[in-house]
C-alpha cells in the first residue's frame, strides 16, 4: 500500500507537465516537431535539471546563500540560462519554423527539466503529502514548462522580426522566463492560488500562440506558393529576362562570369522547386495527407550545396534580393523529409 502511495505521489508529480506536452503537440496541425526530437528534448531539460542542481548548490555553499535568497534570485537565473541553452541552439540553426514549434520545444525541455526536478524533490523530501505534490503538479512542473516555452516563443518572433537570430534577441524572452520563475519561487500568494492561476492561464496563453501562429502559416502558404509558382514558371518558360526579376539578372550579368550567373539560374530554380514542394506537403498535412519522403531528396540537397559553394558568399549576397522567401522553406521540406 506505501509503494501505491509513492506511486501515485509521482504520477501527480511527472503526469501533469507531459499530459500538457501532449495536448500542445496533438493541437500543432502541421506537426513539425517529430517525437523523436521531443523525446530528445526532454532528455536534455532533464541533464539542465541535474547541472542547476549542482550548479545551485555549489554556489549556495560557497557564498554562504540562505535558502530564500537562492531559490528566489539565483536559482531562476541559473535554471533559465541553461533551459534556454537548448532552445537557443535550436533557433540558431533555423531547426524551428513558427511559433507552434517554438512553443512544444520549449515546453518539452521545460519538461524534462521539471520531472528530474520533482523525482529529485521526492527523493530528498520524502514528504507524503498529497497536497505538496498536487502544486508540485501543476504547479511547478507546468511553470517550468510555460516559462521556457514563453522564452522560445519571444526568442523566435524576435529572430524572425529583426533579421536572424543575433545574440541580443533571445535576452529579452531568457529576461521574461527568469523574472517569472522568480516571482512564482517569490510565493506572493498561495501555492495553491498560484497553481489554479496557472491552470487557468496557461490554456488561453497557447490557444491563442496556436491560433496566431497557425494564421500566419496559412496566409504565408497560400500568398508563397501562388509567387514562387509564377516566378518557376516564368523561368522555365525562358521569359526570366522580362520585368523586375530580368532586370536584376542582366545586372548580374555584367559583373560576375557568365558561368556563375548560369549556377545563379539554377540555384534559384532549384530553391523556388524546393519552397513549392515544402509548401504543398504543409497543405497536404493540413487536410490530413501524408506524403512520403522524396527519395531524391538527398541528391537535390547536394546539388543546392555545391551550387551555393560554387556562387560563393559574395554571388549569394548579389542574389539576395531575387530570394523574397525565408530559410523556413528549405527547413520545412529537409526535415520533412527526413522523418
Amino acid at each position: 500500500m506505501q509503494l501505491l502511495f509513492a506511486g501515485f505521489r509521482i504520477l501527480i508529480g511527472l503526469l501533469p507537465v507531459f499530459a500538457f506536452l501532449l495536448t500542445l503537440i496533438l493541437l500543432d496541425s502541421f506537426k513539425l516537431v517529430k517525437l523523436r526530437m521531443v523525446a530528445g528534448l526532454i532528455a536534455a531539460g532533464g541533464l539542465a535539471a541535474v547541472a542547476s542542481l549542482f550548479i545551485n548548490r555549489q554556489l549556495g555553499i560557497a557564498f554562504e546563500l540562505d535558502l530564500p535568497t537562492l531559490t528566489r534570485y539565483v536559482a531562476p537565473v541559473i535554471e533559465e540560462i541553461l533551459k534556454s541553452a537548448v532552445i537557443v541552439y535550436l533557433i540558431a540553426r533555423n531547426r524551428v519554423a513558427f511559433l507552434v514549434d517554438a512553443a512544444i520545444i520549449g515546453f518539452a525541455v521545460g519538461a524534462g527539466f521539471a520531472a528530474v526536478e520533482n523525482v529529485h524533490y521526492f527523493v530528498a523530501l520524502a514528504n507524503d503529502s498529497v497536497a505538496l505534490w498536487i502544486v508540485r503538479g501543476f504547479g511547478t512542473a507546468l511553470m517550468h514548462g510555460s516559462v521556457s516555452a514563453m522564452m522560445a516563443i519571444i526568442s523566435k518572433q524576435l529572430v524572425d522580426t529583426r533579421g536572424g537570430p543575433h545574440p541580443w534577441v533571445f535576452l529579452p524572452g531568457l529576461a521574461l522566463a527568469t523574472i517569472l520563475h522568480s516571482g512564482f519561487n517569490h510565493f506572493f500568494v498561495a501555492p495553491n492560488v498560484t497553481t489554479v492561476l496557472i491552470l487557468v492561464v496557461l490554456p488561453f496563453f497557447f490557444v491563442t500562440v496556436f491560433h496566431f501562429s497557425e494564421s500566419r502559416t496559412r496566409e504565408w502558404l497560400g500568398t508563397g506558393f501562388d509567387t514562387d509558382s509564377e516566378l518557376l514558371e516564368m523561368i522555365s518558360a525562358g521569359r526570366a529576362s522580362d520585368g523586375r526579376i530580368g532586370g536584376y539578372l542582366e545586372e548580374l550579368r555584367e559583373r560576375f562570369p557568365p558561368p556563375t550567373v548560369v549556377d545563379m539560374v539554377c540555384l534559384l530554380r532549384l530553391r523556388l522547386e524546393l519552397s513549392i514542394r515544402a509548401k504543398g506537403i504543409l497543405l497536404a498535412r493540413q487536410a490530413g495527407f501524408e506524403v512520403p519522403p522524396d527519395p531524391d531528396m538527398e541528391g537535390r540537397f547536394a546539388e543546392l550545396h555545391f551550387l551555393e559553394d560554387s556562387i560563393g558568399r559574395t554571388g549569394l549576397l548579389a542574389m539576395s534580393p531575387l530570394f523574397h522567401f525565408s530559410d523556413r522553406d528549405l527547413w520545412q521540406y529537409h526535415m520533412i523529409g527526413k522523418r
